[in-house]
């Protein structure tokens, strides 16, 4: 180790002895020894020295004085003053003035030449920097055996904190990845120091460490340790929710019977036997980061998959918490710079409530807000949701037509049949609406039955082009 003024006077060989009174830097460790006969060696000092002098050119008070000032100023831990040469004992002003700064002093006999002091602090040196440095390895060592023998970044960061006795966190934008302390609160600039991980992503991860802790390099090694880590962590990330969405777009798409889906549904985390309840989000300028950005800390429970372009994380929840989730979600998303549109599901049972609840999430996210909460599952929706119905190719045929009148003679009977649906078939309703007489708008209503076949004012005709209008509606907002 390090040594000190009273390592030294301990020390028998040298016959060191205390010459003043002062200690307050008697168990400091000494940086060096410089041996100077300057009467003021103040600008060769970087502070931390032992000073070695045998006095030559302190012959008065005076000058003896100014050097302890000088020497004190410089940060020095001592003076070590040499006698049977110059002096045959330390002067007294020299030890009155060390004893007002609070300098200790020590006497060096004339038997000690002043290198077997500076040998054996350099040697001390040495061995302190070797010790240091074995003890680095091998904390290298534990840390690198932590993360590769399946302990994982959990510990690591148990084992860094071990070696630097202080509590440890790790945050990604609003997520703590990991906490030391119970509770989980979160850390301050005030309280903790941060260390930035590099990743080579827009991931903001930080890695927090509470003061006081002594660093001794070894969080310049974890922190490359634990970049490594977060992106193995992305790729297993990508992996997985590749995978879940497989079975989840079966799932959704109805392909698999009930047996079969909660068997499927089973293999990627999802229990099928308890509510669970789809959060969908949706994000057109950054639908590519969606594969890999990490989710707030409250959706660890959940299954996450990519399904098509879109982020779908299916919770354990009765709905009672969903829209605390989801509102967890969107600010983190945000903070990660990602600008997402998220729909809630309602909470169900089986695999067809899953497939349920992913489309009620699906009609949700058509109001546009960031959180978005679920309405009751519309019939529309319901047979979207099959492969079975070719509701987009009988929507076409009813509303085709209809769109190309209107485009060749710049007439609105798509409109027209919109607000005629939408006022519960009240011609007047309409014509009030749309600024039309009457008879416009019966005009009209005979135009859309002799285009399409259907007429509007029969209850089937009428359910018919409403389900047109709708399927074209949602599939223009969720294509597949």
């Amino acid at each position: 180790m390090a040594m000190s003024i009273a390592a030294l006077v301990a020390v028998p060989s040298l016959r060191l002895r205390k010459a003043g009174l002062a200690e307050t830097t008697w168990n400091e460790d000494i940086r060096w020894v410089a041996v100077t006969e300057q009467e003021d060696p103040q600008r060769f000092l970087n502070g931390g020295e032992l000073i070695l002098t045998t006095g030559l050119r302190l012959n008065g008070a005076a000058e003896q004085r100014r050097f302890v000032r000088q020497v004190q100023r410089a940060g020095a831990v001592g003076i070590g003053f040499g006698t049977g040469l110059t002096h045959e004992a330390v002067p007294p002003a020299l030890v009155a003035e060390a004893n007002r700064w609070g300098l200790p002093l020590v006497e060096v006999p004339y038997e000690t030449p002043f290198i077997a002091i500076g040998k054996l602090v350099a040697d001390s040196q040495s061995a302190d920097h070797y010790s240091k440095l074995e003890r680095l390895i091998a904390g290298h060592q534990i840390l690198a055996r932590a993360l590769l023998t399946g302990g994982g970044l959990g510990e690591l960061l148990k084992q860094l904190g071990s070696m630097l006795r202080s509590d440890i966190a790790l945050t990604q934008f609003s997520a703590q990845l990991y906490n030391s302390v119970a509770g989980n609160p979160a850390p301050t600039a005030d309280d903790w120091a941060s260390f930035p991980i590099p990743t080579g992503r827009r991931d903001a991860c930080t890695l927090w460490i509470k003061q006081p802790f002594g660093d001794t390099g070894i969080v310049s090694y974890a922190q490359n340790l634990i970049s490594v880590e977060l992106n193995n962590m992305v790729k297993q990330r990508q992996s997985q929710r590749a995978l879940a969405g497989q079975v989840l777009d079966d799932v959704i798409h109805g392909t698999l019977d009930t047996v079969e889906g909660a068997r499927r549904l089973a293999g990627v985390g999802i229990n099928s036997t308890r509510k669970n309840v789809v959060l969908l989000v949706v994000s057109a300028a950054h639908h590519k980061q969606l594969s890999s950005t990490s989710l707030p800390q409250s959706l660890d429970g959940g299954v996450t998959a990519v399904v098509g372009k879109d982020l779908v994380t299916v919770v354990p929840d009765d709905g009672s918490s969903a829209s605390a989730l989801a509102k967890d979600l969107s600010d983190h998303l945000l903070e990660a710079g990602i600008h997402a549109v998220i729909g809630i599901g309602g909470a169900y049972t089986k695999p067809n409530g899953v497939r349920w609840s992913y489309f009620e999430a699906r009609d949700a996210v058509a109001h546009g807000l960031p959180v978005n909460e679920p309405e009751r599952l519309s019939l529309t929706s319901l047979l979207l949701a099959s492969e079975d119905v070719p509701l987009a190719d009988m929507a076409s045929e009813a509303l085709t037509p209809l769109r190309k009148f209107d485009a060749t003679h710049g007439s609105e009977l798509v409109s027209t049949l919109e607000s005629y649906l939408n006022h519960n078939g009240s011609v007047a309703a309409v014509a009030e609406a749309l600024t039309l007489h009457r008879n416009t708008v019966r005009y009209r209503l005979a135009q859309i039955t002799d285009l399409t076949g259907y007429d509007p004012a029969q209850t089937p005709d009428r359910v018919q082009l409403w389900l047109a209008l709708a399927v074209q509606r949602l599939g223009a907002r969720n294509p597949r």
